[in-house]
């Protein structure tokens, strides 16, 4: 996988309304076509009696698989409208539905590419997204002292501490990213006057929910 990507840990729905017309949406994580194909089925299905149901997905680390459809609106106006939020905001693995129930006026190009951003955009707002990337998970087992001095270093650098382990001594467990493995070791053997016990398991994903992207 790329060192570092986005991904939706929990889907959620937007909605758009201009000139009566609706939209509907709903973002997805997938793994698979297969299932991106079964979400799009399961729109139709859902709202059948809809005059559109475009979407847009991404597979892959480096998105390999990128398809969209306008189902039927005007060429542009809607399923690349939908990828583009998808690319523009660097998310991999999600698929996003809108669906459309006419208002009885056209909204012209402008309009609909508009509109279908917007929509996808409140889906991806309203859903948890997630970073995943490749590091180690560095193990630190100090004094209660040395302890609380490198929480405090975790909090000021915003390291991820994945947790903490009291007994006779303290362990401190550290996921970082592979880029900033050394500069967690070296300030943990500062911290703690090169006394502590500092253990490295390699080649590990670490998963924390991001706010915005």
């Amino acid at each position: 996988m790329a060192d570092s990507i986005i991904f939706l840990k929990d889907g959620g729905e937007g909605y758009y309304e201009e000139k009566k017309s609706r939209f509907l949406a709903a973002a997805y994580s997938i793994e698979s076509e297969e299932e991106a194909l079964a979400h799009i089925e399961a729109a139709r299905k859902k709202y059948w009696d809809a005059r559109h149901n475009c979407y847009a997905y991404v597979i892959g680390a480096n998105n390999e698989l990128m398809r969209f459809s306008d189902d039927g609106e005007p060429s542009g106006t809607a399923g690349k409208p939908i990828l583009e939020v998808l690319t523009g905001r660097g998310i991999h693995n999600c698929l996003i539905v809108v669906t459309r129930y006419f208002g009885g006026t056209l909204l012209g190009t402008g309009g609909l590419v508009r509109a279908y951003q917007k929509a996808s955009i409140d889906a991806v707002d309203n859903s948890t997204l997630a970073r995943r990337t490749k590091g180690s998970r560095i193990t630190v087992r100090t004094d209660y002292n040395s302890a609380g001095k490198l929480q405090y270093a975790a909090q000021k650098n915003g390291w991820l501490l994945e947790d903490i382990v009291y007994a006779a001594d303290v362990s401190l467990i550290i996921a970082a990213p592979t880029q900033l493995c050394g500069r967690v070791i070296k300030e943990a053997t500062e911290i703690t006057s090169g006394k502590a016990d500092i253990t490295e398991e390699k080649d590990i994903e670490i998963e924390e929910t991001v706010q915005e992207v």
